[in-house]
């Protein structure tokens, strides 16, 4: 990037170089041209003032002049005199553009290039007194002969402005790029980085990145170290029992009580690693999510019917009450979502409890709410019960074959179908989950 920069600062300034130049060039080429034409104007003028202006007078007032071609025409555009060529073996000039514009108007200049290009004749006409026309003509230099005389002197300017661009470009560059290297070397000090305006925005998503690599690497790890602990304890309780059986160490009664152990454990486990491969999906958002329009209340009914045993055996009332709504979501996610939702409301409740599905809306939202008449979670714990393997109660958490996982698998599906996820709790009252999924626009 530093070479690349230093590259179009020089073209630049080269380029800018040689477009003043050959501008330059021009404007003063017209200045010449100008300065030739006054003098040759003034010449004119002051030869066409004189009385009685004949080829005597011509020839003598020659003289006085340098490099000054002079030339008197009858009234009829033959040629009296010369100064540089004979008169009599020269054709009419009647027709020539400053002869002829100069008998109609009064006076008139030409500019006329030579065969090699390497001069151009200037010719300034006027009309005199007695009806014939005097004509000065002056050769100078044309545009290429000039460049081409100066060329050298240009070479040498542009060799020296390109080593100055050179040098200024690369402290331009360097002090450019100085906040850039800075950040580079201090990544998690980004901020205090003195720079200028139009570069803070790009340091601020620098930053925000930064940060978030570093908060996803933590979470990585922490999930890591979580995983590797609840895979551990279900596992070394799996390896003991077993091992006690096939050791001969455990009567019949005991070996019933292990078995049903190691099958608790081997159950949570399963489920822990089908929680964890489902996060894994959900991260990678690559599953594929169809959405349709879907009967919420119909779906929900479907999950507590699918839950009914289970909150039989707790001794937990399941509810359902509200219109059916539409939303248009993934059937298999949304199914998901409303069964850890309830799951969690069972599972977390009190014996003779209650779990009340609703269902609702408003002129924005199709709302869904979980509630329950259980443990509940205390002010200071409810902003973390999304994330991953974290429990309020972990030794219930364990009795009841939690993972930790459920709700943050709500969290990740409610964000793929642009749900909103509201929470209320009280400790030992109850809680409620609210789900706000957007109505469909009408196409």
């Amino acid at each position: 990037m530093r070479k690349k920069i230093n590259i179009q600062l020089i073209g630049i300034a080269l380029l800018s170089m040689l477009l003043t130049m050959v501008l330059l060039l021009f404007v003063y080429y017209g200045i010449f041209q100008k300065q030739v034409l006054d003098e040759l104007k003034t010449v004119a003028h002051m030869m066409g003032s004189m009385e009685n202006l004949t080829v005597y007078s011509v020839k003598d007032y020659q003289t006085k002049l340098d490099n000054i071609r002079i030339t008197l025409l009858d009234t009829d555009g033959s040629v009296l005199y010369d100064s540089d060529a004979n008169a009599a073996e020269m054709d009419n000039h009647a027709l020539r553009p400053e002869i002829s514009v100069a008998y109609s108007n009064g006076e008139a200049y030409a500019i006329r290039e030579s065969d090699t290009l390497s001069q151009n004749t200037y010719y300034y006409a006027i009309l005199l007194d007695n009806g014939g026309v005097l004509r000065v003509a002056k050769e100078a230099n044309s545009i290429l002969s000039i460049f081409a005389s100066s060329l050298p002197s240009l070479l040498i300017i542009i060799i020296s402005l390109t080593t100055v661009c050179t040098v200024v470009a690369r402290l331009f560059t360097k002090s450019l790029m100085k906040p850039i290297d800075n950040i580079a070397k201090d990544l998690d000090h980004m901020g205090e980085v003195k720079t200028y305006d139009e570069l803070k925005p790009f340091i601020e998503t620098i930053q925000s990145q930064h940060e978030d690599i570093i908060k996803n690497a933590k979470l990585r790890q922490e999930f890591t170290a979580n995983v590797s602990h609840e895979l551990k304890t279900p596992l070394t309780v799996i390896s003991g029992y077993s091992e006690l059986i096939e050791n001969g160490m455990t009567g019949a009664e005991d070996t019933i009580r292990f078995s049903k152990e190691i099958h608790r454990n081997s159950t949570r486990l399963l489920t822990l690693i089908n929680d964890i491969l489902r996060l894994s999906e959900l991260d990678s958002g690559e599953q594929n999510t169809p959405m349709e329009d879907i009967d919420l209340y119909e779906l929900s009914d479907n999950c507590i019917s699918m839950l009914q045993m289970n909150a039989e055996k707790n001794n937990v009332i399941l509810d359902l009450k509200g219109p059916h709504l539409t939303v248009f979501a993934n059937r298999q996610m949304l199914e998901e979502m409303i069964y850890n939702l309830c799951d969690n409301g069972i599972r977390y409740n009190k014996p003779n409890g209650k779990v009340e599905v609703s269902i609702r809306e408003n002129n924005e939202n199709v709302i869904f709410m979980v509630s329950d008449t259980g443990i509940g979670i205390s002010k200071e714990n409810i902003n973390r019960i999304f994330e991953r393997f974290y429990r309020v109660d972990k030794s219930r958490s364990k009795q009841t074959g939690g993972t930790g996982l459920g709700l943050a698998i709500v969290k990740h599906i409610a964000e793929q179908m642009n749900a909103q996820i509201q929470i209320d709790s009280e400790l030992e009252k109850g809680t409620t989950i609210t789900i706000l999924f957007p109505k469909k626009v009408p196409s």
